[in-house]
């Protein structure tokens, strides 16, 4: 028999084959709180695993999937520690009927996701020491989980870079980490930290991210910013939240490059904001180039704010356009050399800015007041500026609360219908 060369060898094997193997082609492996059992093989819904021990001890690999029975109950955490890729993330989900799986526990993080190319939708992360998920690493998307009675729903950590957290429900998160008399340092009772990079916050609904705090009366954030760049926040429904985002950075950070946009923030709350940002004078600033754009907004209470730009406001601090705010407070708040505003619609009982190209001060006629559709008539009708599509990251993320494009002659606020 004549023997085939190296070349030629190589050239017979599948495409499909790596040369260091058999390419793998993902396992699925299951876990049942109730009828599960650790010594099980775990690779079928007939013999799943029982704990989340045996998720954390698995060897896994880019492509596995951890499926998750609804109606279980766990105590964390769940560590997601190894890497999938790009083209094959490891994959945790939900199967059975039922509610979530729920995943609760005095340990810092209930779900721990510290390493790269998770993909994680149906859990529930609840009564956890810290945060329902923590997220370190790249490449990670939450969907589809809902985390409550945590001191931040999501956090995200100065590590966590490109990430996305989006169609899920960070509900009543309202507990603080620090809570003590003096210092100015209470923190907690948010919805998602963003301490990292690069992430994408999208299409999610949060509430109830307020709590008592000894230093400032009531604290709490359905998105904190802290030492966090270039993260775009779209397209959330926001209610009763104690503000919907406040941007800051420790010494020697930035929080640079932030964008809001199509959000629809609503509050009964006696007091709350929409956003707070800070200028150089700040022990927590300066926050450069927060861009908030095509937000819709009505907190009625008479201690309410639109937009806070203190301590050195500057148009590289701020750009405010397209926005339909109505509070029963201040519209806006500026000092120094003031945000770069345009574009917007006010209803409240003061504003201490200037209003800039196409604003104006008048009743913003929404649909009613947890519907901030506009009716017929509205002055916010065709009242935006018009911005390119680079204001959102580019086309892709220029579309309304519903999903629908920009018009040639776009309306103000979150909704262009």
């Amino acid at each position: 028999m004549r023997l085939l060369s190296v070349a030629v060898m190589v050239s017979l094997l599948p495409a499909a084959v790596p040369l260091g193997g058999v390419a793998h082609a993902g396992t699925t492996y299951y876990v049942d709180s109730k009828a599960g059992d650790d010594a099980a093989a775990g690779t079928s819904a007939t013999t799943p695993w029982k704990s989340l021990e045996a998720v954390n001890a698995a060897d896994l690999k880019p492509g596995d999937i951890v499926s998750v029975k609804r109606g279980s109950s766990f105590t964390g955490p769940l560590t997601l520690s190894a890497d999938g890729t790009a083209a094959k993330p490891i994959v945790v989900r939900a199967y059975g009927t039922g509610k979530p799986a729920k995943i609760t526990g005095r340990t810092s993080a209930c779900v721990v996701v510290s390493g790269d190319h998770w993909h994680v939708s149906g859990l529930r992360a609840t009564n956890c020491q810290w945060a329902g998920f923590e997220i370190s690493g790249d490449g990670n998307v939450l969907s589809d989980v809902r985390a409550d009675h945590n001191v931040t729903g999501v956090s995200i950590t100065h590590t966590g870079a490109r990430n996305t957290v989006k169609d899920s429900e960070l509900i009543d998160n309202n507990r603080m980490s620090v809570n003590d008399k003096g210092g100015d340092d209470d923190s907690g009772a948010f919805g998602i930290l963003l301490n990292g990079d690069d992430n994408l916050v999208a299409d999610n609904t949060i509430s109830g991210s307020h709590a008592k705090s000894h230093d400032y009366g009531i604290d709490g954030a359905a998105i904190e910013i802290f030492s966090g760049n270039r993260n775009r926040v779209l397209r959330n429904t926001s209610h009763n939240n104690n503000t919907f985002s406040e941007l800051g950075a420790k010494k020697g950070d930035t929080a640079t490059g932030n964008l809001f946009a199509f959000n629809v923030v609503t509050s009964s709350l006696k007091i709350g904001s929409f956003l707070v940002t800070r200028g150089p004078g700040h022990i927590v600033g300066p926050v450069k180039g927060t861009v908030v754009v095509h937000n819709s907004v009505y907190m009625p209470a008479r201690k309410t704010i639109g937009w806070s730009c203190h301590d050195g406001c500057s148009p590289s601090i701020l750009k405010v356009r397209n926005n339909v705010i109505a509070v029963g407070g201040e519209a806006g708040y500026e000092d120094g050399k003031g945000a770069d505003e345009a574009g917007n619609v006010y209803r409240a009982r003061t504003a201490k800015f200037t209003l800039g190209s196409r604003s104006v001060m008048a009743d913003p006629r929404f649909v009613s007041r947890g519907d901030l559709r506009l009716r017929p008539g509205s002055p916010a009708r065709e009242r935006a500026v018009r911005l390119t599509p680079a204001w959102f990251g580019g086309a892709a993320f220029a579309k309304d609360i519903n999903g629908k494009p920009l018009p040639s002659a776009p309306h103000a606020g979150a909704y262009q219908g």
